[in-house]
C-alpha cells in the first residue's frame, strides 16, 4: 500500500527522487525561504519579512491558517487563495520594542489543496538578535505616499548607550535615489545621539519602496545596523485600465469601456487623441476640473477584419507628457462579441 505521503506526491504530479531526510514536501516547495534570520537590529527598529508563496500546481491552494509561536512575532497573508502559477506574500514581523536580545520564534503557515484532500502546516523558523544599546526612533523610514517627482525628507533619531566614543562612520543606501547625512546631536552621560536625515530624491522610479539603509559604525563586533525605508511614489496622474482588452468581436459590435482617470489635484482633460487613422472610438470631453473623471469610450468595430492596437494619449494643461493608455483587440468576420 502507497503511504499516503507518496499518494498525496502522484496526484499533485510532483516528482518523486529518492526520499532523504531533507526531503520537501508539496507546500515546503511553494516558499520562496524556509527561514528567516533578521540578524541583530536596534531597539524599536521595524523588523518586518514579506515572505513569498508560489502555487507551483495546476490547482487553487488555499491559506487556511497563519499564526506564530510566541507574542514576540506576528504573520499576515495577503490574501487566501493562490491560482496556479501565481503568489501571495505572508508578512512576517518581529517585535523590536517589548523584546530584547535573541528571540526565536515561528511562523506556522497551514496551506491546503482540496481537490486531493491536501493539508500541510509549514514551519518557519525566525531568529532575530534586538540589540539594546541602539535604539531608533521611528523605527523604520516611513515616507508613506509620496507624488512621482516631488522628492521628500525623513529624520531619524538614533542613541547609543555604552561605550562614550562609538561613532557611526557611514550610511550606506542600496538605491542612488536614497541618500542619507547623520548629524551628530549629543554625547555624555553613556550616551551618544544622531540625527539622521533621510532623503528620497525626485528621480524615485514609481512603485513601492522598500529597501534597507546600513549604519556603519566603529563598534568592532557588531558595526552594522539595519534600518528599513519603506513608502510608495505614486504617478500625479493614474489610468484605469491601463489596457483595455477588446477581445475577438465581429464587424459593427459595439462595446463601451470606462476609462477613469485620477490626479493627485483637481485637473482639465485638454484632448484624447489615437494613434491611428481608425476613427472607431469616440469619447466625449468634460469640461469641468475634477479630481477623477470618468470617460465613456465606445468602440465601435470597423467593417473589415482588422487588429486593433491603439494608443491613446490625454493631454493635460501644464503637463509636458501625456497620459497614455491603450485598446487591444481583433475584429474577425464572423466571430461573436
Amino acid at each position: 500500500m502507497w503511504s499516503r505521503a507518496l499518494l498525496a506526491a502522484v496526484m499533485c504530479g510532483l516528482s518523486l527522487p529518492a526520499a532523504s531526510a531533507q526531503e520537501l514536501n508539496w507546500a515546503q516547495k511553494m516558499f520562496e525561504k524556509l527561514s528567516i534570520d533578521f540578524g541583530k537590529v536596534a531597539t524599536g527598529a521595524e523588523c518586518t519579512y514579506r515572505l513569498k508563496i508560489k502555487n507551483i500546481y495546476k490547482e487553487p491552494v488555499y491559506v487556511t491558517n497563519v499564526t506564530t509561536s510566541c507574542g514576540c512575532s506576528a504573520a499576515k497573508p495577503s490574501a487566501k487563495v493562490i491560482p496556479s502559477g501565481e503568489e501571495i506574500y505572508v508578512e512576517i514581523s518581529m517585535d523590536t520594542l517589548r523584546f530584547k536580545r535573541q528571540k526565536d520564534s515561528a511562523a506556522l503557515i497551514t496551506l491546503s489543496e482540496p481537490l486531493h484532500g491536501l493539508t500541510q502546516e509549514v514551519r518557519i523558523p525566525l531568529s532575530v538578535y534586538i540589540r539594546t544599546d541602539v535604539v531608533f526612533t521611528p523605527g523604520s523610514v516611513n515616507f508613506g505616499a509620496v507624488e512621482k517627482g516631488a522628492g521628500s525628507e525623513r529624520r531619524i533619531h538614533v542613541e547609543y548607550a555604552g561605550r562614550p566614543d562609538w561613532k557611526i562612520l557611514d550610511v550606506t543606501s542600496p538605491k542612488p535615489y536614497l541618500t542619507v547625512k547623520s548629524q551628530e546631536t549629543g554625547r555624555g552621560n553613556g550616551l551618544v545621539s544622531y540625527d539622521l536625515f533621510v532623503t528620497l530624491k525626485p528621480d524615485a522610479p514609481e512603485g513601492a519602496l522598500r529597501d534597507q539603509l546600513t549604519l556603519v559604525t566603529d563598534d568592532p563586533a557588531t558595526p552594522h545596523v539595519p534600518l528599513l525605508v519603506d513608502g510608495r511614489v505614486e504617478a500625479d496622474f493614474t489610468v484605469t485600465p491601463a489596457l483595455w482588452t477588446i477581445g475577438t468581436v465581429a464587424p459593427g459590435a459595439t462595446k463601451i469601456q470606462n476609462v477613469v482617470i485620477r490626479g493627485q489635484k483637481p485637473f482639465k482633460i485638454e484632448g484624447i487623441e489615437a494613434t491611428t487613422a481608425l476613427e472607431c472610438f469616440k469619447v466625449v470631453l468634460p469640461q469641468d476640473e475634477k479630481r477623477v473623471h470618468v470617460l465613456p469610450l465606445k468602440f465601435v468595430a470597423p467593417s473589415e477584419p482588422v487588429e486593433i492596437d491603439e494608443l491613446f494619449t490625454i493631454t493635460i494643461p501644464g503637463r509636458d507628457e501625456p497620459v497614455t493608455f491603450k485598446a487591444q483587440g481583433k475584429v474577425v468576420a464572423g466571430s461573436g462579441t
